[in-house]
């Protein structure tokens, strides 16, 4: 076997969980093939450059070996070749990451907890011990 579908490669080298998000994404664009969109049913051989994009990051790979079937890790990690540049980006994309501050940290007060709301309710002046209520002991 020297050809493949691009589909079935990117799950096989498992940058895809299942073959349908591999489609997915690459009807979205994210995928392509020496520097052309491609299409689910693109045929990837030995030597060809991948481009995809996993997040914000691009990752530049290329096709060393094809398999049809889903190994391990290691076995799917001998089936491409990571371009140097893309390692860098990647690394560098991670330091970026790193540094970045957390979202949640700007943040000073979340939702009101049980006590917060009934001190608000009391400041806005809604009484809820006096609201129209359905019993007989009005």
């Amino acid at each position: 076997m020297d050809k493949l579908r691009i589909d079935k490669w990117l799950w096989a080298a498992r940058f895809y969980k299942t073959r349908s998000l591999a489609v997915e994404e690459i009807s979205k664009g994210r995928v392509r093939v020496n520097d052309v969109e491609a299409k689910p049913s693109r045929e990837v051989k030995a030597g060809d450059t991948v481009a995809l994009r996993q997040g914000p990051v691009i990752r530049t790979l290329v096709v060393r070996g094809i398999s049809s079937q889903r190994g391990s890790a290691p076995v799917a990690q001998q089936l491409y070749e990571e371009t140097e540049e893309s390692l860098a980006l990647r690394a560098q994309a991670a330091d970026l990451h790193r540094l970045a501050s957390d979202p949640a940290s700007s943040v000073e007060h979340g939702r009101p907890t049980k006590r917060d709301r009934r001190s608000l309710d009391k400041a806005q002046g809604k009484n809820w011990n006096n609201r129209w209520s359905a019993s007989s002991d009005a």
